[in-house]
């Protein structure tokens, strides 16, 4: 048994060191940090969305910025689009679970928003149908997926494409580029 976890601590690790190693991502996390920095300076919102555990990890990230990281301030415009179930609910049955999040974006999203889809695979519909609707309103894209990137790959303005094939590899790589982006968002917003 020891043997199995030490062999998932260390899949864990190779996937991030890949990332360590990988200068292009290393420039679209910067990128990504100054993209979000700029949107608040501008009083533009942050919107996340996903599906099951990257739908959790899309609200932990939006209350990184709504609430607070490390530093005690006023809160940052970041919404994560599942949390109404009410909405949720009656447009998946209504329509299709395919457009809820597009859905909200045409409702509530802005020119010069950002919008951050978490997809391991970056082939979830809902999140391709968002990315969609945020092109037509002008707003930034910010893929979140797996190593091929998926149909959010041709879609997104930027992508992170955690070089794994592995779900919760991706997951938890995925949790710690988002991290890094609310520490770094944090620090130059309120430098």
């Amino acid at each position: 048994m020891q043997i199995k976890i030490k062999k998932i601590i260390e899949s864990s690790i190779q996937t991030k060191e890949q990332i360590l190693a990988n200068e292009s991502m290393l420039q679209t996390i910067q990128d990504c940090c100054q993209i979000i920095t700029n949107a608040f300076m501008q009083g533009k919102k942050v919107l996340f969305c996903g599906n099951g555990g990257s739908a959790a990890d899309a609200q932990h990230l939006a209350a990184e910025f709504s609430g607070r990281f490390y530093t005690d301030r006023i809160a940052l415009p970041a919404e994560a689009l599942h949390c109404n179930t009410s909405y949720l609910t009656a447009v998946a049955n209504d329509y299709s679970f395919d457009v809820v999040y597009a859905r909200m974006i045409q409702g509530i999203g802005n020119e010069g928003d950002v919008l951050v889809g978490l997809s391991t695979s970056g082939n979830s519909k809902n999140i391709v149908e968002a990315f969609k609707a945020a092109k037509i309103k002008n707003m930034v894209t910010i893929g979140f997926t797996g190593a091929s990137g998926g149909k959010l790959k041709n879609i997104s303005d930027h992508l992170l494409n955690v070089p794994s094939e592995d779900t919760p590899r991706i997951q938890e790589a995925h949790i710690m580029l988002g991290h890094i982006i609310c520490q770094l968002v944090e620090e130059n917003y309120f430098a």
